[in-house]
């Protein structure tokens, strides 16, 4: 599908607008501002949801969660209703580049699962809301966070081929491999069987 829009309105506007959003760091700035410093040197260092829990705080955990996902959602839907599907695609992509490269972190950010399960849900709430599904199913079977989010996105992103325009899946199954390197160290964890499962104290990161 050709966007009859300049390229500037339909990859580079939409992009960047996304990136910006993607890269605000949520946890980094709760945390802060609820007085319990760096959560960068708690835990893994992560500035996810799945680190912020570690300070004990599971109402900034869950609100990091949704804003994390939101920052995602907000562009990849409003740039959707307003100029179609690939203006789309370039915000989603901008928006879980900006969370894992944040600029203002020295490029050194999440790993976007929740950002990237923004992007499925402002594309295609179908998409998005099997995705969710799919975690909680995986996670409620396994106890992993990460082996859930990994597994989860990728079958979503299969998922986005039969119910999404092509621009927007594929962006979310290019998405997929990217995550699944931030993930590398879990990876390791979960072939090694030292990954830690659910409720269970340890410093790893999903």
């Amino acid at each position: 599908m050709t966007s009859p829009l300049p390229w500037t309105l339909a990859y580079l506007l939409p992009a960047v607008v996304g990136f910006l959003l993607g890269s605000i760091p949520f946890g980094l700035l709760l945390t802060r501002a609820a007085g319990l410093g760096d959560i960068r040197k708690v835990g893994s260092g992560n500035i996810g949801a799945t680190n912020v829990l570690r300070t004990g705080n599971r109402k900034l955990a869950a609100a990091t969660l949704l804003l994390d996902a939101l920052k995602g959602f907000a562009p990849a839907l409003a740039f959707n209703l307003m100029w179609g599907p690939v203006p789309a695609a370039a915000a989603a992509a901008g928006a879980v580049l900006g969370h894992m490269f944040p600029p203002w972190l020295g490029f050194k950010g999440g790993k976007g699962v929740a950002t990237k399960i923004g992007i499925m849900l402002g594309l295609s709430w179908l998409v998005g809301l099997v995705t969710c599904a799919l975690w909680l199913l995986f996670a409620a079977l396994f106890r992993y966070s990460s082996l859930a989010s990994l597994l989860s996105i990728l079958i979503g992103a299969i998922a986005s081929w039969y119910f999404t325009p092509w621009p927007d899946a594929l962006v979310i199954s290019v998405m997929v491999p990217l995550v699944w390197v931030r993930h590398h160290e879990n990876i390791r964890r979960l072939l090694n069987g030292t990954e830690s499962k659910i409720g269970q104290r340890s410093t790893s990161a999903a």
